[in-house]
């Protein structure tokens, strides 16, 4: 569960919302997996990532800085040219501009939440697609 707070300036009080992550849709990604964009604004996005036994994201760069935490289960994790097996309770730096993969080879589930700030733009996350169906 997520907790987001929100400024409502006609009431001019602060509210506090949770968000589920399996009551949020899926979003549609190129890399054909379960992702869940939990909360977003110009200063950050959130995104949850359920990767099941067998499943990766594809290799990609992104033009803003990204954090890994592990929520559940055991996955590998490649960045640049280095790769880790990285499991619950771990957070992992994937600095900008730098190619970056998740892998389950594992017999369970995978749960990450990845953190990128700031938000990338549309812009960003066009040229960062169109990269990705370059890199092999």
């Amino acid at each position: 569960m997520c907790v987001v707070y929100k400024y409502n300036r006609f009431t001019n009080k602060i509210t506090m919302e949770t968000i589920n992550y399996k009551e949020v849709g899926t979003v549609q990604n190129p890399h054909g997996v379960d992702a869940r964009k939990l909360f977003g604004n110009e200063h950050v996005q959130v995104v949850h990532i359920h990767l099941k036994p067998g499943e990766s994201l594809k290799k990609h760069s992104t033009a803003v800085d990204v954090f890994f935490y592990v929520l559940e289960g055991e996955g590998v994790v490649e960045i640049g040219d280095e790769k880790l097996t990285a499991g619950k309770d771990t957070l992992i730096d994937s600095p900008k501009n730098i190619p970056h993969c998740l892998y389950n080879e594992s017999e369970a589930d995978f749960r990450v939440l990845v953190v990128k700030t700031p938000a990338p733009t549309t812009e960003q996350n066009k040229q960062a697609i169109e990269k990705m169906l370059q890199i092999k």
